[in-house]
């Protein structure tokens, strides 16, 4: 391997990106890394490389596939030699997340969320598939063009190069815990949505409000749906032994299933709580109804002796009470009107209004 250039590791203060906020790297070169127990951290290396490390059994490698690049791909199969389902599972975008355990190997999909920067709608939300196939000593990460963790593990095999010599499972560890720490902001996102949606049904009563309690509810049921797989599949890889992860290793991943139950725990009490918002919305609307109609019943029955005492008035008869009386007019207008605040009165009496 004396092609491959050596990188001297220095620990590095700087804190690490959130993952959604990884782009695309510009480099067109297969990133690769390699932990020898003689040569140190070696980064780049070219593939002739990468067989004899992958050949002698020893150390960790790390290769990333970039499924943009057919003839980085087409290492998964002339190098790696995976099974062509496995293969197809890793590239394809559009896979559920998932754990396959396979002879010398294991396929583990996670998806990893943001939310979308290229509409106008707040809520639209951007997945990732990262793929993972783990074997004795490698790991193989095969992604699209809309995340690249390459750069976000480098820095972190900068700070903690401990992890490359603890094997390639701890590797695959730092890289899936970023990818299920991407739902925390998203979460912290939700309080701030629920916050406004109380003071727009709570506060002011803004009638557009019901569209943004269906638009949020959409949201979490979209994380929910994202994230119940990848809880399933966490759940074997803690529990399931395994030839390629060894119990203190496994204490690791235990800890990333902790985190993506207690996402999925804030993810139902969202969606009660949006259940709640809706049902306080929908009541508040009933009660407006109702006040509204209670005002009209009131104009009803102020105006019903009006409609009543002028009909019988208005007929065209010669011998009508008061027709000649010089006061007959603001006699019929006054009795009229105490009329209609006796009835009123004895409806409040009745608790009727």
């Amino acid at each position: 391997m004396s092609d491959a250039k050596t990188v001297k590791v220095k620990l590095a203060p700087k804190a690490l990106k959130p993952l959604q906020e990884v782009r695309p790297s510009t480099d067109p070169n297969l990133w690769s890394c390699y932990y020898g127990p003689r040569d140190g951290i070696k980064q780049r290396l070219p593939v002739e490389d990468i067989a004899k490390a992958l050949a002698s059994g020893d150390g960790t490698l790390w290769v990333d596939i970039d499924t943009r690049k057919p003839e980085q791909v087409a290492l998964l199969k002339d190098l790696f030699k995976f099974h062509p389902l496995a293969i197809e599972e890793a590239v394809n975008p559009e896979s559920r997340v998932k754990l396959e355990e396979f002879d010398t190997y294991i396929l583990l999909i996670v998806r990893t969320v943001a939310f979308c920067e290229t509409t106008e709608d707040p809520y639209d939300l951007d997945t990732v598939n990262i793929s993972f196939l783990l074997g004795k000593n490698y790991l193989v990460t095969v992604h699209g063009a809309d995340t690249n963790p390459v750069d976000q593990t480098a820095e972190l095999l900068q700070r903690k190069p401990e992890l490359a010599a603890h094997g390639p499972a701890r590797l695959m560890h730092a890289i899936v815990d970023q990818a299920v720490d991407a739902y925390f902001p998203i979460i912290d996102k939700l309080d701030e949505f629920m916050d406004s949606l109380e003071e727009k049904i709570y506060g002011t009563f803004d009638q557009d409000a019901l569209r943004e309690v269906f638009a949020v509810k959409r949201l979490v049921l979209s994380l929910r749906r994202h994230l119940a797989p990848e809880r399933d599949a966490l759940s074997v890889l803690t529990n399931r032994p395994s030839t390629l992860l060894t119990p203190d290793t496994q204490i690791y991943f235990r800890d990333i299933y902790d985190h993506v139950l207690r996402i999925y725990d804030s993810l139902e009490n969202y969606r009660d709580l949006l259940s709640s918002t809706l049902d306080s919305y929908l009541t508040q609307v009933s009660n407006r109804l109702g006040m509204a109609t209670k005002a009209l019943g009131v104009v009803a029955t102020l105006s019903l002796p009006f409609v009543v005492v002028s009909g019988m008035w208005g007929m065209n008869f010669e011998h009508i009470p008061l027709h000649s009386h010089p006061h007959g007019f603001m006699i019929l207008v006054l009795s009229q009107a105490a009329l209609g605040l006796l009835i009123l009165a004895g409806l409040k009496w009745r608790k009727l209004l």
